[in-house]
């Protein structure tokens, strides 16, 4: 496994981002446990997760699963750098959130580190992520709250996920101002077929030194040789691709970049991964593996070398927006 920093941080964390949002849902928790324990057998050592994941009247049943695997020793804990979110409700009573039970409050911070630590057994989170922006709670009540957890060891690092460009810019400079550390990552959605975060959230991130943690790296699985899949499998796995391949300009897409990497003797998936791995400022796509085949498949992406021929072409499929501001000013 390659490792880098993340952002402007002395952490050193893996090229690869183990994602459980699968975890409960789709996987159950000894298959979850096997697979975080291949992962850091093969050097994966950032593990992402969320309060919320688990879905429905299972949210936080994610972060059990991880905690039962801490709980089996082998300094699992030690060894993981830890990544979690605020900001969902967790209580949903009839579909109605209570008052302060969700968004960035500090309140609501506070209630859910404790919630988080508790369900993950541990005592500290390494990066504490806000799921969204928050238009009602000023930056400065946000702060005031991470730094008192800060203090209180409870985490150790602040990140943000879904932010624009300008958020992360007024985030990192209202604390600049207050003397403290920021924003030191960025979960964003970006991949060959997306790329709209390279307009602004991409250059404020570099600027800021915000380490941009991909989602969604396959595009919902579009990426990950979608056509060349049973017609049947495609169906199962449902939702992004399934529809995005019923617009006939995305198909088209899709078709030359299988036949492209096909020409190259290489896998459609770990092309995409490895592709985002060559891009300024990505520290760590995450990757949310079902089963062992699709981890083996990320882990080998972090070893594939593209050559300039192979990246060139990708560029011609799925042309990126261009520099900001160059390519809506002139």
């Amino acid at each position: 496994m390659k490792y880098t920093q993340l952002g402007r941080t002395g952490l050193k964390v893996s090229r690869l981002t183990l994602g459980t949002m699968n975890f409960g849902p789709f996987t159950n928790e000894p298959d979850s446990h096997s697979l975080m324990d291949t992962a850091l057998d093969a050097g994966v050592n950032y593990f992402d997760t969320a309060n919320t994941y688990g879905q429905g009247a299972g949210r936080g049943r994610t972060e059990e699963i991880i905690g039962t695997w801490f709980t089996q020793g082998g300094e699992r804990r030690e060894k993981v750098v830890l990544a979690t979110k605020v900001y969902g409700p967790m209580d949903v009573d009839g579909g109605t959130v209570w008052p302060n039970h969700d968004r960035l409050s500090a309140l609501n911070i506070r209630r859910a580190v404790e919630g988080s630590l508790r369900r993950l057994q541990t005592d500290y989170i390494d990066i504490y992520q806000f799921h969204h922006i928050d238009r009602y709670t000023p930056f400065e009540e946000i702060w005031q709250a991470v730094d008192v957890l800060v203090q209180q060891g409870k985490i150790l690092y602040a990140g943000s996920s879904n932010f624009p460009g300008y958020k992360i810019a007024q985030a990192n400079e209202i604390a600049a101002r207050r003397g403290t550390l920021g924003l030191v990552s960025e979960q964003c959605l970006y991949n060959l077929a997306v790329r709209d975060a390279e307009m602004e959230v991409l250059p404020a991130a570099q600027e800021y030194g915000v380490g941009v943690i991909p989602w969604s790296p396959l595009q919902g699985g579009l990426l990950g040789g979608a056509l060349k899949k049973p017609e049947g499998a495609r169906r199962s796995g449902g939702g992004r691709a399934a529809a995005e391949l019923a617009k006939p300009e995305v198909r088209a897409r899709v078709q030359a970049y299988e036949d492209l990497v096909d020409k190259h003797g290489l896998e459609p998936g770990e092309v995409a991964l490895a592709w985002l791995l060559t891009r300024p400022g990505v520290t760590a796509p995450i990757v949310g593996p079902r089963t062992a085949e699709q981890l083996a498949s990320a882990l080998r992406a972090v070893e594939l070398e593209l050559s300039r021929e192979l990246l060139d072409s990708l560029d011609e499929i799925f042309p990126g927006p261009g520099p900001s501001p160059e390519s809506f000013a002139w």
